[in-house]
């Protein structure tokens, strides 16, 4: 039986109202922003907290570009989106991919030097992508991928933490499993698919909320592979509003933003039931 205590209870959801209410409020502010014109914003002080009138001329500018009235001549939003959203998912995919096939195999093939193999990938993790981004750049611009969706993503796709994961929960499946699927006639890449697979699906959609929110925001790796505007990320994009124009305009930078936060938050929504349970879930 659970000891019901009032005062406690009261105590948790104040602590929790607080939490929520320093999220939510700067994300309320963009929001406020994204409704007022550029004028307004730079006569407020402080910014007023209420919406204005300019949502629906602020937000077209920042999907489909074009001239502001103050002049300002901005790009559109919804190619740098494209962008983006081609990059998450692909980086989400590829990632979850060769996870997937290299845990596979470190669990259930024997070949030479295996553990050496994996704990040279597990070593990696203790290497941040600064260091090893001055030759990832080198390679990148030598085999010619520099401005395209190859060198935004391919040297992002493979993860050792996803390896590790699926590698530890492989070996959680019982031997029971391999000898049925082995005495059923199954080969390796049946028994992969048809059991490891639907058995692996929860930890997959974690991933994929994580690493599609981890592709979605990058910004170092696509100011460096990245000269051409075609190709620019939305959050380079929104970095190049505020340092393009001797006169920002950051209703317009506001409203990129809130369109920028759409896709992630969309795809934690609606997979959110299968992202919790792939992370609390232990009954495999």
């Amino acid at each position: 039986m659970i000891e019901r205590r009032p005062l406690l209870d009261l105590l948790a959801h104040v602590v929790l109202i607080i939490g929520v209410a320093v999220v939510a409020f700067p994300v309320y502010l963009t929001l406020v922003a994204s409704t007022q014109s550029a004028q307004e914003i730079s006569a407020s002080r402080p910014l007023s907290l209420w919406p204005g009138s300019h949502a629906l001329e602020t937000y077209k500018v920042a999907l489909f570009g074009g001239e502001t009235s103050a002049g300002s001549k901005l790009p559109a939003g919804a190619p740098m989106m494209l962008v983006s959203l081609i990059s998450a998912l692909v980086i989400a995919v590829g990632k979850i991919t060769i996870s997937l096939l290299s845990a596979f195999a470190f669990v259930y093939f024997r070949f030479p030097l295996r553990m050496l193999v994996f704990w040279m990938i597990f070593v990696t993790l203790m290497l941040p992508v600064e260091v090893r981004i001055t030759p990832t750049y080198a390679v990148v611009s030598d085999l010619g991928m520099l401005n395209s969706y190859a060198g935004l993503t391919i040297p992002l796709i493979a993860s050792a933490t996803a390896t590790f994961l699926f590698r530890q929960f492989f070996l959680t499946v019982p031997d029971e499993l391999v000898e049925a699927a082995r005495v059923d006639g199954a080969g390796p890449m049946r028994f992969f698919k048809d059991v490891l697979l639907p058995m692996s699906a929860t930890s997959i959609a974690a991933l994929f909320v994580i690493q599609f929110i981890y592709g979605w925001n990058q910004y170092l790796w696509p100011l460096l592979v990245t000269t051409d505007e075609a190709m620019y990320p939305v959050v380079l994009g929104i970095k190049r509003l505020v340092a393009g124009e001797a006169y920002t305009e950051w209703n317009v930078v506001m409203a990129t933003a809130m369109l920028a936060m759409l896709p992630p938050a969309l795809v934690v929504v609606l997979m959110q039931k299968w992202f919790v349970k792939g992370l609390v879930d232990t009954d495999k």
